[in-house]
């Protein structure tokens, strides 16, 4: 069994020069696309199931389908929560076998987001499980404005709730459809200085290009990068092929089967790319 915590595969990273993948799941092709994909790269992978995949599927079942595929890999494997909404969420996670929680109160005033994070990292460690954050907000393109995380601010925010990763915003952005994304060195430089021993996370990693991802896992501490949208698009130009190909085809199990070759193969190259490889 392979299952691991956020805090067993970030912590190597802040000094090996690597990141790992958080990789956005919404079903179960995906979900063994991406497994096969680290087993591939030999490198650990994190399954994160966010709110729009929870609103499709029971976490009881997402919590049961991760641990199936981490119990048969030769790779670790987080399951991780992304985006928990609540205390109720989070340990409900953790009841379903989540090895990693997201506690988002990023829209929340400071001293809220302290106190609630810091509740929640309590219930998550005291199960054995680790918890991520977020500080500033990371908005969504052609959405909801970013708001860039404050370096003041992390220092005291790390020590208050304990936590084991943060997600920060500067200049990242959910749901981007093309690398165009510009990272804040300077910002993203100050808060590496406030808490050197913190692995941090971007989310919004699609916006990021697959080299800028290799230089900021090499020369800084972020650890994880999040990637939803650019292997949704790999999914459904998959799926699109086939139904071309195949016209009258009309069994799901054929049909979602060949989408698991070429994300497994776009998921590699993300996942070996983080690692230098």
């Amino acid at each position: 069994m392979t299952l691991a915590t956020l805090r067993d595969v970030l912590t190597p990273c802040l000094t090996d020069g690597t990141a790992v993948a958080g990789l956005v799941v919404l079903g179960w092709e995906d979900a063994v696309a991406y497994v096969r994909a680290a087993e591939a790269a030999g490198q650990p992978v994190i399954l994160q199931a966010g709110p729009g995949c929870r609103a499709h599927t029971p976490l009881p079942v997402l919590g049961a389908m991760f641990r199936t595929l981490a119990e048969g890999a030769a790779v670790p494997v987080v399951a991780h929560l992304d985006h928990g909404e609540s205390l109720e969420v989070c340990r409900q996670a953790i009841d379903c076998g989540f090895t990693s929680v997201m506690y988002d109160g990023s829209a929340l005033p400071l001293a809220q987001n302290i106190a609630l994070t810091a509740e929640i990292a309590a219930v998550a460690h005291a199960a054995g499980v680790s918890i991520e954050a977020e500080l500033g907000y990371v908005g969504y393109h052609g959405g909801a404005a970013s708001h860039g995380t404050d370096p003041a601010e992390v220092a005291g925010f790390a020590t208050e709730t304990g936590i084991d990763a943060l997600a920060v915003s500067v200049g990242n952005s959910h749901l981007m459809t093309t690398p165009g994304a510009e990272v804040d060195m300077p910002r993203l430089a100050a808060i590496q200085l406030a808490a050197p021993t913190l692995p941090l996370v971007l989310h919004g990693g699609s916006g990021l290009s697959p080299a800028l991802r290799r230089q900021l896992a090499r020369d800084t501490t972020v650890c994880k990068f999040n990637i939803g949208t650019e292997l949704r698009m790999a999914f459904g130009a998959a799926l699109r092929q086939t139904l071309a190909e195949n016209p009258q085809r009309f069994d799901r199990i054929q049909i979602l089967r060949e989408t698991i070759a070429p994300v497994t193969e776009a998921a590699r190259t993300v996942i070996a790319n983080l690692a230098g490889r």
